[in-house]
């Protein structure tokens, strides 16, 4: 692959669910085009901007103090239509009509899985910016949000395990992550949770009501009275953590409380590491484009810059860390513990 020096126009848009960092990201890119003296056309609303040429030109200036802001300010949208061919074709005029050589997507698996079907449609590069919250992606260390959303996840369950041991309680503290455990992992292990409640563990051993009660009696009877606390990824128990807990309270008695976290943890302000990796990855793909790359993501593995075929991000898995896993899981288990003292 040959390096490409006749760009002289990209496009950029953030797509799908908004994660802290995007900002970094679209700063760096503009900041690292205007480097290498091309233009940075912006797409705002995601693909159904790009379908309705809500585009803007972004200079230096315009994107200098956004990195400490989350969300996005060009704006983000979900667009169901972009999976049809009309679509993609309609999108690949806009870009030509803007005589848009390559184009950024800041997004995840479903933004990239929309990157590869404009793909089959348009003859410019496509690079993809690994932008969610949930760290799902194959090929990458770490995306763009995850580590604000663990942090504030943290955050929260901290002060949670204040108010729960004050009454001995049970809290249930449900967080994102439907398809990968990632948030629901790390925050359970940076605040001490006694339990979680993961997609990848309920794949291997679906928990039932009857052994998570006989869990919270054992971590009672080891340690006394105190609080318990787990957390829960969404949708990995029917109703969620509202139902869960008037489960336990009808028919165990147990004095519980839930708590949704939601959306809290897409906002806030990006984490240094979530700025410097926005930083990071938005430079590497403005030089993935100069190489003459495309339908690539960019990635960082062990403090190095990858680039992962887009198709890989969503078609290969993205585990979870097993020994980080097997700590929090057998290791930091109280009961496990008292089991094997006795």
């Amino acid at each position: 692959m040959g390096k490409n020096t006749t760009i002289q126009r990209i496009g950029v848009l953030t797509s799908g669910g908004d994660a802290p960092g995007m900002n970094a990201a679209l700063r760096a890119v503009v900041l690292a085009a205007d480097h290498y003296q091309i233009e940075v056309v912006a797409f705002r609303h995601g693909y159904k901007g790009l379908l309705e040429n809500e585009s803007v030109v972004l200079r230096p200036h315009d994107v200098l103090h956004i990195l400490q802001h989350s969300g996005t300010v060009i704006k983000s949208a979900r667009c169901q239509r972009f999976k049809t061919i009309e679509a993609a074709q309609q999108a690949s005029s806009v870009l030509d009509e803007n005589n848009i050589q390559a184009l950024v997507v800041i997004g995840g698996d479903g933004s990239f899985r929309g990157a590869h079907h404009l793909a089959q449609h348009w003859h410019g590069q496509i690079i993809g910016i690994p932008g969610t919250i949930d760290n799902d992606l194959y090929g990458t260390d770490a995306t763009i949000g995850f580590a604000t959303a663990v942090n504030i996840a943290m955050d929260a369950l901290d002060k949670i395990r204040d108010t729960a041991d004050a009454m001995d309680r049970v809290f249930i503290v449900e967080v994102m992550g439907r398809d990968a455990g990632f948030i629901g992992l790390s925050s359970a292990m940076a605040a001490g949770a006694e339990r979680m409640i993961l997609p990848e563990l309920q794949r291997d051993k679906p928990l039932t009501i009857a052994a998570l009660v006989k869990h919270i009696e054992r971590v009672q009877k080891v340690r006394g009275e105190g609080s318990y606390v787990m957390v829960l990824s969404e949708h990995q128990w029917p109703g969620g953590a509202v139902a869960l807990a008037e489960q336990l309270e009808a028919e165990y008695h147990l004095p519980c409380r839930p708590c949704l976290l939601g959306h809290i943890q897409r906002g806030g302000a990006p984490a240094p590491a979530d700025r410097i990796l926005g930083a990071q990855m938005g430079v590497h793909a403005v030089e993935l484009i100069r190489s003459g790359a495309t339908e690539v993501m960019t990635g960082i593995r062990g403090q190095e810059n990858v680039a992962v075929p887009i198709v890989d991000t969503w078609q290969k898995k993205h585990p979870l860390d097993p020994n980080l896993l097997r700590i929090q899981h057998e290791i930091f288990n109280p009961v496990k513990k008292s089991q094997r003292n006795h």
